[in-house]
Order: structure tokens, then sequence, then C-alpha cells
């Protein structure tokens, strides 16, 4: 039972090891130079956009805090506007 379950366990973390030397692997078995660096280029394209991922535009969190700003901006005005009017009050 146990040798079962740390095989299983080893599976589990052959699976989850790091694509890009799963990758790296696979295009040096390739035979022919042309296939494999043509292999190589697709690992370095796929490699450049996972670093270069762009972030989230606008999240809810952001949408909300922009919000509050725009609010406080308005809240502000008023509150000037409301001052100079009642100034000889």
């Amino acid at each position: 039972m146990p040798v079962k379950f740390a095989l299983a366990t080893l599976a589990a973390l052959a699976i989850s090891a790091s694509p890009a030397a799963a990758l790296e692997q696979n295009c040096r078995f390739i035979q022919a130079k042309a296939d494999r660096e043509a292999c190589y280029e697709k690992q370095e394209e796929e490699l450049a956009a996972k670093r270069n991922k762009p972030k989230p535009v606008a999240t809810d969190e952001s949408k909300s805090l922009e919000s509050l700003r725009q609010m406080r901006q308005d809240d502000d005005a008023v509150y000037r506007s409301i001052h100079g009017i009642c100034r000889g009050c």
C-alpha cells in the first residue's frame, strides 16, 4: 500500500514539473535541424508571451477605487461652491 501511494505521489510530481523543461526536452529529440530550430523558436515565443502577460485592465476593486476618487472630487467641488455662496451668511 505505501509503495502505491509513493508511486502515485511521484507521478503527480512528474506531471506538475516545469512545462518549460518539458518543452525543451521535446525539442532536443527532434532529428531534423530545421524542425528542431523551429521548435526552439516557438518555445522562446511562448516563454516571452508568458513573461509579458498584460495585467488585468480593470478589476472590480480598481473600478470601485476610481469611482470613489471621482465622487470625492465631485464632493469637493460642491463644497467649494457652497462655501463660496454662504460666505456672508
